[in-house]
């Protein structure tokens, strides 16, 4: 089989022979292509199947670079490519386990506990621990969770552990999960790399099986999976990892890009490759976005190009406010439909908070839409809940939204606003009585306390607010509420039927790996993108860079950069020659800047 469809660089990435390799691929520059022809390469030039793994981060990436390769491999009936393992780390882990068990206290048929799972045997385990009232407070079985799986996925020695009651209770944790013959999620990893480090001969079994190792996304790699590929890479050397250090944006999970940048440090004799052509977006999109990532001064330089047409100018719009920006998008998405041939259409955010003033904007519209890898901002839970009190308090015989109150709340908050709802909703303005509602139920301590994503809830509620500061009358609010919920009338079955036709709305991190025609990043402004929580650190501004890299470069066609109030310092990066601005004062206007301060 040929490579005729590939690049230079493409073709010189697939056909490198033995030894390390690092495959720098720049956004849209075929980087699951280049993956996938190497994987034919090596079993046409006569590597075993079985002894090859490719690694990816989820099972849909996985999916992908499978349904490719045997794409690639119909012509080639020879190639045994279903011997080959292609999955992810923690299937790859979960193997190994599956034979190395025993090492552990436990037996092949051990059960693998999800996040859920283990947060209820650490109940239990601290039910058991004897703590104080204050330790039992500040140690949730969330914060503890959260611990654990930091001791694991950055390889920490427990004994080394700042507080000793987390040492402690780490101890028990294991113990309990040994007694359940049970990993959890972070064991898929971290155990196979103390199996490795302290069973020489153990390594050396797998090293000689797993000659051949590929690695998708290696910029996202932490600290133990970084170590598992390195360990089993260190006997014959042949390890290629691909991915692309500008688009690495998941730092709050644990991935350190630097394990891509220092890649030539732990392999020096590497072949280095730079994938620079983009396929997928105009000229003037990807010169715009390469001028942001400049901008970062922790990275692999590379220059980005593309053969594809100049398009049209990046359009930088500025808005009154987040209502005024959702339905200016709204309009501009309705027109875009009726008028151009673009299949695919999105809106990016920073944060789910986000999606409040979209969805309602794209509701009034008549507008499908779905959230991408999330719930309609209705639909989660802090929102339910609060809505929930809110109707209660203005019909005391809604029996469905006191039940809901009962099931969220403890019992004294809950029978303090059974009682005095109904009375605070006769006099209180709606943000008022939400004030109330979080005030009684101590509602942001308890998310904190009990929710994995509690700064996105919390901003989900703040959003909430916001919308609330503009009713005077509680009949209004809810009205509003309601008439936005029963006029959302997609259904899930229909999705796939009116694809097209579909608005997609998401966070950036989430669109990571797609592409659309068209792309709306909404709410590029100071404290938002880059976010404020930020501010404080020059590698998190960095990071926030990046993300504002992956949200352009979705767009193959037009691209649309939206804000309200103070404009994020990127959009001063790109050159003026390459936006269009509409609306506003611009981004040099020193007013602005006095009103906010």
């Amino acid at each position: 089989m040929t490579f005729d469809e590939l690049n230079d660089k493409q073709r010189t990435a697939v056909e490198h022979g033995e030894g390390p390799l690092l495959i720098v691929a720049g956004a849209g520059s075929g980087k699951t292509k280049t993956l996938t022809s190497r994987l034919i390469s090596l079993l046409q030039r006569g590597v075993q199947p079985e002894s090859i793994i490719a690694i990816t981060f989820t099972n849909k990436a996985a999916g992908e670079v499978r349904e490719r390769v045997h794409q690639l491999a119909k012509e080639l009936t020879d190639l045994r490519v279903k011997e080959l393992f292609l999955g992810t780390f923690h299937s790859f882990g979960a193997r190994i386990l599956k034979k190395e068990a025993r090492i552990f206290g436990r037996t092949a048929n051990y059960t693998i506990f999800d996040a859920d799972d283990s947060k209820s045997l650490i109940k239990k385990v601290v039910a058991g621990a004897g703590l104080s009232e204050r330790d039992a407070k500040r140690l949730t079985p969330l914060v503890l969770r959260r611990e654990f799986s930091k001791i694991k996925d950055e390889m920490v020695d427990p004994e080394e552990a700042e507080d000793e009651l987390v040492y402690r209770l780490f101890k028990l944790y294991e113990q309990a999960l040994q007694n359940n013959n049970a990993f959890d999620f972070d064991d898929l990893i971290q155990k196979p790399v103390m199996l490795f480090l302290g069973n020489p001969e153990i390594l050396d079994g797998y090293q000689e099986r797993f000659r051949y190792i590929l690695v998708d996304e290696y910029q996202d790699t932490n600290t133990a999976q970084y170590m598992l590929i390195k360990l089993l890479a260190s006997k014959y050397r042949n390890l290629s990892v691909v991915g692309d250090d500008q688009q690495s944006i998941f730092k709050f999970r644990g991935s350190d890009f630097r394990n891509f940048l220092n890649f030539e440090k732990d392999w020096p004799d590497a072949k280095v490759v730079l994938l620079e052509e983009n396929y997928r977006s105009t000229a003037n999109i990807i010169k715009a976005a390469s001028a942001v990532i400049s901008h970062n001064h922790l990275q692999k330089s590379k220059t980005l190009w593309t053969n594809n047409p100049e398009g049209g100018k990046v359009k930088v719009i500025e808005q009154y406010s987040a209502d005024g920006e959702a339905e200016w998008v709204a309009g501009h998405l309705d027109a875009i439909r009726l008028f151009s041939d673009y299949g695919s259409l999105a809106i990016l955010y920073r944060t789910n908070a986000q999606s409040r003033a979209l969805e309602q904007a794209l509701i009034e519209r008549g507008m499908s839409y779905r959230i991408f890898g999330g719930l309609k901002f209705y639909e989660r839970k802090e929102i339910k809940d609060i809505v929930a009190a809110l109707r209660y308090g203005s019909n005391p015989q809604d029996s469905v939204s006191l039940d809901r109150l009962k099931k969220s709340f403890l019992k004294k908050p809950y029978t303090q606003l059974k009682e005095e709802l109904p009375q605070k909703a006769a006099s209180l303005r709606p943000v008022e009585l939400i004030g109330y509602i979080l005030m009684v139920t101590d509602y942001f301590n308890y998310i904190e306390r009990t929710q994995t994503n509690s700064v996105e809830r919390i901003e989900n509620i703040k959003e909430l607010i916001e919308f609330a500061s503009g009713f005077e009358k509680m009949e209004d609010f809810l009205e509003r509420i309601s008439l936005l919920e029963a006029t959302d009338t997609v259904k899930k079955k229909d999705l796939k039927r009116v694809q097209d036709n579909i608005v997609n709305l998401m966070t950036i991190h989430m669109s990571k790996g797609l592409e659309f025609d068209a792309v709306f990043v909404v709410g590029v402004n100071d404290g938002l993108l880059p976010h404020q929580m930020s501010y404080h650190n020059e590698s998190e501004i960095e990071e926030e860079r990046r993300l504002m890299y992956v949200a352009m470069t979705r767009a193959r066609r037009e691209l649309y950069l939206t804000f309200y109030h103070l404009p994020s310092r990127f959009l001063s990066e790109i050159p003026s020659g390459l936006m269009e601005f509409e609306g506003g004062r611009g981004f040099d206007d020193e007013e602005r800047y006095i009103e906010m301060d």
